[in-house]
C-alpha cells in the first residue's frame, strides 16, 4: 500500500444493476473538460466541479468471487478496507457464509451487509458471525448519499485503526527495545559485579598467601643457613677422622658415609633448598600480579600507571591458559604512563589474550603481543594464529552476549565489557580478522584522559 488513505472497497452482489449504481456513486468516470463546461454554465455555475473517483472499486457477483478478489489483495499486499455484501445469493453462500470466510482471511475487513428483505433476523446474523460492534446494515432500495457517506466514514475508521496501530506497534517495538537494552545492561552489570567480587577474593587470598610465603621462605633462609652448619661440622669429623686409633671405627664410618649417600646429600640438599626459594619468589610473584591485576587495594581512580607491567601481570595470570596453547612473542616498544582504571584495563587485556588462546584450534599456535605509541594515544595488540572470524560475524563480535562459542563456554559478554570499558577511557577497540589465518584485536588509548568519564 502507499502512503495515502486506503480508499479500496470489494462490493460482493449477484445483481449487475447494484454494481452500474455504486460504481456511479464511489467511482464515477471523469468527465471531458468540454463537457463539464457547459454542464457548469448551463446547470450550476463555474463554481462546481464534476466529482473525481473518490474510491477504487472492485466488482464480485458472488461469495466465492469476492473470497478469491480478497486473497490476491491480500497477496499484493493491496487490502481492502471496506466491503459491501448481499445477503442473499442464489449460488449457496449467502452473506453470512461470505463474511464468515472473508474475516477468516483479513479479520480488520469492515463489512456493511447490503439486503432488501425484512424476514432476515439481525439479531440472528450479528449472534452468529459474533459481530455486534462490527456490521453495518445497508437497506435496499438505499440512497446514494447514505452510501458514500458510510463509506466514507467507515474508510476514515479504517484509516485510524491502521494508524493506530502502526503506532502500538512502534510503541512496542520500542518497549521491548528497551526491555532488552536493560536486560543487557543488567546482564553486564551482573557480570561487573561477579568481576569486582572475584577481584576482592583475589586480594583476600593473595594477602593470606602472603604470610604463610613469608614464613616459609624465611625458613628456608634459616635452614640454609643451618645447613651450611651442618657442611661445615661434616668436614670437621672427616678430618678428625685420621685421629681415630680404632680401624674398625673408621672402617664403620666410611660404611656409613656410603650408606646415606652423604657426598650426594651434600649436594643435592642446598639445590633443594635453593628450588624451594625460587618456588616460593614464584609464588610471591603471582600473588604480587594478582594484587597488581585487581588493584582491589586501590581506590577505583584515575591513576597514572605503566601499560607494560599491567600486560606482564596478566600474562603471568593466565599462564596457565597460555602453556599448552601457544608460544607468545613479545613486541614490546616504550611506553609512557598512561591515565586509567588500571584493573578495568587489565581486564580488558586478560579477556582478549583468553579470547584468543581458545581462538587456537588444537595445533599449537602462536599469540602476539604489540604495543606502540602514535601522537596523544597507545596502542596494544593481541594477534593469534587461530580459525578467525567469518566476515558475517564481524560486525556483531562485540554485540553483548554474541558469542561464537559452543553453548556452555561463553557468555557473550566479555568483548562487550571489553567495549565498554574503552569507549569509558575515550579510546578504540578494533578487529581484523582472516578465516584460517587468524585474527588480531587494537585497542587504542589516549595517554591522557582530560574528561574522565563518570
Amino acid at each position: 500500500m502507499s502512503e495515502r488513505s486506503n480508499r479500496r472497497v470489494l462490493l460482493i452482489d449477484d445483481t449487475p444493476s447494484i454494481h452500474v449504481d455504486f460504481r456511479k456513486i464511489l467511482a464515477p468516470e471523469p468527465v471531458q473538460t468540454a463537457e463539464l463546461d457547459q454542464m457548469e454554465s448551463a446547470l450550476f455555475g463555474s463554481e462546481v466541479k464534476a466529482p473525481s473517483a473518490l474510491f477504487e472499486l472492485d466488482s464480485a457477483y458472488g461469495g466465492q468471487e469476492g473470497l478469491g478478489k480478497l486473497k490476491w489483495a491480500l497477496q499484493e499486499n493491496r487490502p481492502y478496507a471496506l466491503a459491501f455484501v448481499d445477503m442473499r445469493m442464489p449460488e449457496g453462500w449467502d452473506g453470512a457464509k461470505t463474511i464468515e470466510h472473508l474475516w477468516q482471511d483479513d479479520p480488520r475487513l469492515q463489512v456493511v451487509v447490503c439486503t432488501a428483505y425484512s424476514d432476515y433476523s439481525w439479531d440472528e446474523l450479528l449472534d452468529r458471525l459474533q459481530a455486534h460492534d462490527r456490521l453495518l446494515i445497508l437497506k435496499k432500495p438505499f440512497d446514494n448519499i447514505e452510501v458514500q457517506q458510510m463509506a466514507n466514514t467507515l474508510l476514515t475508521k479504517w484509516d485510524m485503526t491502521e494508524r493506530a496501530s502502526l503506532q502500538m506497534n512502534h510503541l512496542e517495538q520500542l518497549v521491548q527495545q528497551e526491555i532488552d537494552e536493560r536486560k543487557q545492561l543488567e546482564s553486564q552489570l551482573v557480570q561487573s559485579e561477579k568481576l569486582a567480587s572475584l577481584g576482592q577474593l583475589a586480594a583476600g587470598v593473595a594477602h593470606e598467601i602472603n604470610n604463610p610465603i613469608g614464613f616459609i621462605s624465611s625458613n628456608l633462609g634459616t635452614l640454609d643457613g643451618y645447613f651450611k652448619q651442618l657442611q661445615e661440622m661434616l668436614d670437621a669429623y672427616r678430618d678428625a677422622e685420621e685421629a681415630i686409633g680404632s680401624s674398625e671405627r673408621v672402617e664403620r664410618l666410611q660404611q656409613l658415609r656410603e650408606q646415606v649417600e652423604l657426598e650426594f646429600l651434600r649436594e643435592d640438599i642446598p639445590l633443594l633448598i635453593k628450588e624451594s626459594k625460587d618456588g616460593i619468589n614464584r609464588v610471591g610473584q603471582i600473588v604480587k600480579d594478582l594484587k597488581d591485576f585487581s588493584r582491589v587495594d586501590a581506590s577505583e581512580e584515575w591513576q597514572w600507571v605503566n601499560l607494560q607491567q599491567g600486560i606482564e601481570s596478566t600474562l603471568n595470570i593466565v599462564a596457565n591458559e597460555l602453556k599448552y596453547k601457544a608460544d607468545v612473542l613479545k613486541a614490546y616498544q616504550v611506553l609512557p604512563d598512561i591515565e586509567c582504571l588500571p584493573s578495568q584495563i587489565n581486564q580488558v587485556i586478560m579477556n582478549l589474550i583468553v579470547n584468543a588462546s581458545q581462538a587456537i584450534g588444537p595445533e599449537r599456535g602462536t599469540l602476539t603481543l604489540r604495543t606502540g605509541q602514535a601522537d596523544e594515544r597507545v596502542w596494544i595488540e593481541v594477534e593469534d594464529t587461530g580459525a578467525g572470524i567469518a566476515p558475517q560475524n564481524l560486525q556483531k563480535i562485540f554485540d553483548p552476549f554474541f558469542t561464537t562459542k559452543p553453548v556452555g563456554q561463553g557468555t557473550g559478554l566479555g568483548l562487550s565489557l571489553s567495549y565498554g570499558i574503552v569507549k569509558k577511557h575515550r579510546g578504540e577497540i578494533s578487529v581484523r580478522s582472516e578465516v584460517g589465518v587468524g585474527t588480531t584485536f587494537r585497542v587504542e588509548l589516549p595517554i591522557r584522559q582530560t574528561k574522565p568519564a563518570g
